[in-house]
């Protein structure tokens, strides 16, 4: 087709010219004759381009038949763009009809804001999640209609894996959690996205509660156990025969009583998203009392390795720190072999505060890496159990770091050993020469400032 305008094209010109020399031959004015025939070929032009502006700026389809030539070409070409363009507009329309369909039967509550956080749309489950209808909010400041302190943040830092969870004011009786997700030009609008967990909130709180009932019930008669067994032990008119199965008893006994602590210890950190008391804290003097213990531990079947920023402090929970940073040490000892080398670090990265375990042992597959902090999950079962690991110790850790609004980090090579890494947020950092430059020392207790939830990462 193309090709056929073109021959078109160049025989209409060739015409002209012939015409235009017959024309000059019989009135002996070959210039005159020449520039009719140019003008009127020209005309043809000027009339199609008229034409085909008239048409464009009316929006008027393109249907044949077309003109011959060049401008046919020109004139089929819009046609066949229109005929897409046409196709595209339907398929858009359907698409935007599926998914308002979709959006509209979505149990979850959405919201779409432009970039000055106020409403654009929200879908029926809006309403009764958020309180936020559509249209009648339309334009409105989101933290206007949802005053939930936070909800500032997650909107602006607009990441999906950093929710919040609240009661609404119109109906406390609902628990939410609220995650955001940018989207649009330069990812400035923001869809919000409510989701209802109040049954799973309502079933967590009846097992958290159930944890520590059955865990506070069950010491009382542990402890009487307990005695009557190291009475047993060391009483003289013992049969030696009963000594072993005594032996046995007691070591089960106080492997049950650091379980039932560890459960009380997890369902009160569960309590709350921030430590009771919070202050700062001389992590220096921390992981030497944590090192003193796992010293005596260790005794000399590893080498513990240290390198403490003395200088450094931390904003926190001075009791759960020592608790977090124990167990992690503790877990190095009791889950690597002997002659493993423990290198434990306290120093200040770009990334925030670190606080570091290192060990020299097996390693731990990539496949366990994700589980880790779930509650008594343990990588090798029969040797977790020999060493009188509880499976709780990581579970501790991750809940501890927080509600310091910190994360636990782990990576490990098969045959190269692992690396715990607890990360602080630098707005957490104390210097030592802060605290020693103040009015004496400190007898307030600032509290943590209220920040983002951070995700706690794959741990071990």
């Amino acid at each position: 087709a193309m090709r056929s305008a073109a021959r078109f094209e160049l025989l209409l010109a060739a015409g002209s010219l012939a015409l235009a020399l017959l024309l000059g031959g019989a009135t002996g004015h070959y210039p005159a004759s020449l520039l009719v025939l140019t003008l009127l070929y020209a005309c043809r032009h000027v009339y199609h381009l008229l034409r085909l502006t008239y048409r464009l700026a009316r929006h008027h389809r393109f249907n044949a038949p077309y003109p011959r030539g060049a401008w046919g070409e020109v004139y089929q070409a819009i046609a066949q763009y229109q005929q897409r363009t046409r196709k595209r507009k339907k398929r858009q329309v359907r698409f935007a009809s599926r998914f308002r369909e979709a959006a509209l039967s979505v149990p979850d509550a959405l919201v779409i804001m432009d970039k000055n956080q106020t409403v654009e749309w929200a879908n029926p489950a809006a309403a009764s999640l958020l309180n936020i209808q559509w249209p009648r909010d339309d334009g409105k400041n989101l933290t206007g209609l949802v005053q939930q302190p936070g909800l500032d943040d997650i909107i602006e830092a607009a990441d999906y894996a950093r929710p919040i969870d609240f009661s609404p004011n119109h109906n406390r009786a609902l628990r939410l959690t609220v995650r955001v997700t940018p989207f649009g030009e330069k990812k400035r609008q923001r869809l919000l996205v409510g989701r209802d967990i109040t049954k799973i909130h309502a079933l967590n709180t009846i097992r958290r509660d159930f944890v520590a009932n059955a865990s506070h019930e069950l010491r009382t008669p542990l402890t009487v156990i307990m005695g009557f067994v190291e009475n047993l032990l060391h009483n003289a008119a013992t049969p030696a025969a009963h000594r072993r199965p005594l032996n046995l008893m007691q070591s089960q006994a106080l492997r049950m009583r650091t379980i039932i602590d560890d459960l009380l210890t997890l369902s009160r950190l569960e309590m709350d998203d921030k430590p009771d008391v919070v202050q700062p804290v001389d992590v220096p003097e921390v992981i030497r009392s944590v090192l003193h213990e796992a010293a005596s531990i260790a005794a000399g079947k590893y080498r513990i390795e240290s390198d403490i920023d003395e200088e450094l402090f931390v904003l926190g929970n001075e009791k759960e720190l020592h608790s977090a940073f124990s167990n992690l040490v503790l877990n190095a000892l009791k889950h690597t072999p002997e002659r493993t080398r423990i290198s434990v670090r306290w120093a200040e990265h770009p990334q925030g505060l670190h606080f570091t375990v290192q060990d020299t042992g097996g390693g731990i597959a990539a496949e366990h890496l994700p589980r880790l902090t779930e509650r008594f999950y343990r990588v090798d079962k029969a040797r977790s159990r020999a060493s009188g690991g509880t499976g709780l110790g990581l579970a501790i850790v991750k809940h501890v770091l927080n509600r310091h609004e910190a994360e636990l980090l782990i990576s490990s090579r098969i045959g190269h050993g692992s690396t715990f890494v607890c990360r602080f947020p630098d707005e957490l950092a104390l210097s030592r020469r802060q605290l020693r430059h103040a009015d004496g020392a400190p007898t307030a207790s600032p509290s943590v400032t209220e920040g983002k939830p951070h995700r706690t990462a794959a741990a071990r």
